[in-house]
């Protein structure tokens, strides 16, 4: 299976205060991420990190990323340092990507567009950054925890949704 998730922001207390996540501190928010990503994603599956992964206050990159499942790929976002981006546990690291996936083109990037390759021939943009708050584009899915229940996602459950059709 592949996977997609972001804005995980591990360690960045900004986004109790911000986005108005649900926990009381850094420590229940961390925990209950990772065992949200645990219980979906395999440790053979796939996972496209879409970027701002952890604050570099936050210790070891390689740490965290021992602890979560699954081939790392990281879609560098503006809120991920060099200790994220030099982690040894990515798979890969990249700012853009275009990858077919069950016969369709999807553009990766922790940013939304407001158009993309191949956007009229019906490719899906998928993106972090905007913590659910921007309306949708058709065919166009924020992927973010924020917007996701604090869960990565599937293709196939982001395309069962009336968002971004």
């Amino acid at each position: 299976m592949i996977y997609f998730t972001g804005d995980t922001h591990f360690a960045d207390s900004r986004v109790l205060r911000i986005d108005r996540r649900p926990f009381p501190d850094m420590a229940s928010h961390d925990v209950t991420l990772i065992q949200n990503w645990n219980e979906i994603v395999g440790p053979q599956d796939d996972i496209w990190h879409l970027g701002d992964v952890m604050s570099f206050r936050g210790g070891d990159c390689d740490q965290l990323l021992s602890m979560l499942n699954g081939r790392k790929h990281l879609i560098v976002g503006n809120n991920d340092p060099s200790t994220t981006t030099e982690a040894t546990g990515w798979a890969s690291v990249q700012h853009y990507k275009e990858m077919m996936l069950d016969d369709h083109l999807l553009i990766l990037c922790h940013y939304p567009f407001r158009t993309w390759n191949k956007m009229g021939k019906k490719s899906i943009n998928l993106h972090g950054h905007s913590h659910g708050r921007l309306k949708p584009l058709p065919r166009q899915y924020d992927v973010g925890v924020d917007a996701q229940g604090l869960r990565p996602v599937s293709l196939d459950a982001l395309l069962s949704t009336k968002s971004g059709l």
